[in-house]
């Protein structure tokens, strides 16, 4: 008998989905220590759907699809509410949300473009990419903690460059794989 499809991990990543728009709400309306805890949840869930899909062999097609858009949907939500919040005294700055979202739409739609005409599964993750993503988080918690307790706005200026600047290069970066003949092209098995 196969597992359900909606196994516990892809119940967690739906989760984090919904922590997306409770995170955006408390963060406009100034709640933002509980802002953290619901960011702090989707977090969580983010470590433990994988961890358990793999424990317990439970990994599925459709969680292979949700995981990567609940985190990018948590992560594109926190650089919203960060950016355009007034009830946020520290913002992350519009120029970086829209990098951050910019790319991930083009990676998006390069990869569901990539499917559809080559039948291709999609972009794996590199080092740049994961690069890029932990920098985002890493803005994101500075951006936090700098709303509720003193960070140096230099810190927070190189924070906020160097996420710009990985994410523009990963982005190039996946849109350079996508376009080599090894990546578009099926394999042809011998």
């Amino acid at each position: 008998m196969s597992e359900p499809v909606l196994g516990f991990p892809n119940q967690l990543t739906i989760l984090r989905m919904i922590c997306a728009p409770v995170f955006v709400a408390l963060t406009l309306d100034g709640h933002l220590r509980a802002a953290v805890l619901v960011f702090i949840l989707g977090g969580v869930t983010d470590a433990f759907d994988g961890l358990i899909a793999r424990y317990y062999k439970q990994r599925t097609a459709l969680g292979a699809i949700l995981d990567p858009l609940a985190d990018k949907l948590l992560l594109g939500s926190a650089f919203v509410a960060l950016s355009f919040a007034d009830a946020v005294p520290v913002h992350i700055p519009k120029w970086l949300t829209v990098m951050v979202l910019s790319r991930d739409l083009i990676i998006v739609v390069s990869a569901l473009a990539i499917a559809f005409v080559s039948n291709r599964k999609g972009f794996s993750p590199t080092r740049l990419g994961k690069a890029s993503t932990a920098a985002q988080m890493i803005c994101v918690a500075l951006a936090f903690a700098a709303n509720l307790t003193a960070v140096p706005r230099p810190v927070l200026e190189i924070v906020f460059v160097t996420t710009g600047v990985l994410t523009v290069g990963s982005g190039l970066h996946y849109l350079y794989r996508a376009s080599s003949r090894r990546f578009v092209e099926p394999r042809v098995d011998a």
